[in-house]
């Protein structure tokens, strides 16, 4: 499992688009946080990462599909998938080495981003005047969402050849996952039905982590939510082996 690991980790390294992708991630955050009136840090008047943590995870949206989608589509495309699933090695420890791999790149493209912590540390007054724990807390957050996000883009990969339609899948269920279910239980007037639909929601799992008080059903939730679509793909790619 650490060979095919390592295998997809250096092969992600040295894809020119990884790092296109996260440029532009960084980018586009960078933009949004110091220079756009409308969610401009500076212009909030506080020590504070909020704007931040709400951006994040539209970004993710398209960061994660695009560092994902070709994990199993482009295998499968060149058909080298099949002498990979000749080595002794099962499905899901495959699985898992392609996932992981993915995800320390997410990983990397959050590192650069404490920077901004820094920033605001030094830029309230006082100085350090801002809540770490809430800031610990939201990147705690962050991870658990960008584990959520990268299993659902490995799932898509599964599903297609073509790197842009599993991109395109991703991107629809990451959205659907983060905002459907909050759309939905709006929608429906029924107490029981919008409680369901809400413990459903990623986004309410991740605001509740993002507060700073760390409750095991929201750990629960993402680790059950990032296994079903494991397994989704185990399903996947064990009926197209051959």
């Amino acid at each position: 499992m650490y060979a095919v690991f390592k295998r997809e980790l250096f092969s992600l390294l040295n894809s020119m688009m990884a790092y296109i992708t996260i440029g532009i991630f960084l980018l586009a955050l960078g933009l949004l946080l110091w220079f756009f009136p409308d969610t401009s840090i500076l212009d909030y008047g506080y020590a504070e990462l909020t704007g931040f943590f709400s951006l994040v995870p539209f970004l993710f949206m398209f960061l994660i599909p695009a560092i994902t989608m070709r994990s199993f589509a482009e295998e499968r495309r060149e058909g080298t998938y099949i002498l990979l699933a000749t080595r002794p090695i099962t499905d899901w420890q495959i699985i898992l080495a392609k996932y992981l791999a993915c995800l320390v790149l997410v990983l990397f493209a959050l590192v650069p981003t404490l920077i901004y912590y820094y920033s605001i540390s030094e830029l309230g007054f006082p100085k350090g005047n801002i809540d770490g724990g809430a800031v610990t807390g939201s990147y705690i957050g962050l991870l658990l969402l960008g584990a959520a996000f990268t299993a659902i883009g490995i799932f898509a990969s599964s599903v297609t050849k073509n790197q842009v339609i599993a991109f395109a899948v991703a991107v629809f269920i990451c959205f659907i996952t983060f905002q459907g279910f909050d759309a939905m239980s709006k929608i429906f007037g029924m107490q029981y039905l919008e409680t369901a639909l809400l413990n459903l929601s990623v986004n309410e799992h991740y605001q509740s982590i993002s507060r700073g008080v760390m409750d095991t059903r929201d750990l629960v939730y993402f680790i059950s939510f990032v296994m079903v679509f494991l397994g989704l793909t185990r399903l996947i790619i064990g009926g197209k082996k051959w």
